[in-house]
């Protein structure tokens, strides 16, 4: 039995063709399932990181009014009350008022969002401005 075992085993050298190729057909399943999510995954991160920068633009705008500043603000106005996002950018156009009892900003940044319906939601009006309230419910998965 020992020596059948030995010749059995002296004659295996390795995958034989048929499953390198199964093997190489899972993988390629995989991958082609995986880098699109991936690639959602990563334009989604980015969306909120554009919103996230909104929401505390409009936080340091809330600080700017609290200590005595009227609205609206544009970024000049807001470099002292915001940290973390850069106002200084080139061709960055920010701009916060308050209005109606509720805080709007324009944000350019908006254009940079790789979903077209979170853009067409934010902005329903088109008039460059978006709501606080709409940015916290997107920012909130709603």
């Amino acid at each position: 039995m020992i020596q059948k075992w030995k010749k059995l085993k002296k004659n295996e050298k390795g995958l034989t063709l048929i499953e390198l190729l199964a093997v190489l057909v899972i993988l390629g399943i995989i991958a082609a399932i995986a880098i699109p999510l991936i690639g959602n995954v990563i334009n989604n991160s980015k969306d909120r990181a554009i919103l996230a920068d909104a929401s505390n633009i409009i936080a340091g705008a809330k600080l700017a009014y609290a200590n005595g500043e009227q609205p609206p603000f544009d970024k000049t106005e807001l470099k002292n009350y915001v940290e973390g996002v850069d106002l200084d950018a080139q061709n960055l156009v920010v701009e916060v008022k308050y209005e109606d009892g509720e805080w709007k900003i324009n944000y350019s940044e908006f254009d940079k969002l790789k979903n077209s319906n979170l853009k067409t939601q934010l902005n329903p009006d088109n008039d460059g401005f978006v709501l606080e309230s709409t940015i916290n419910n997107k920012l909130k998965g709603e």
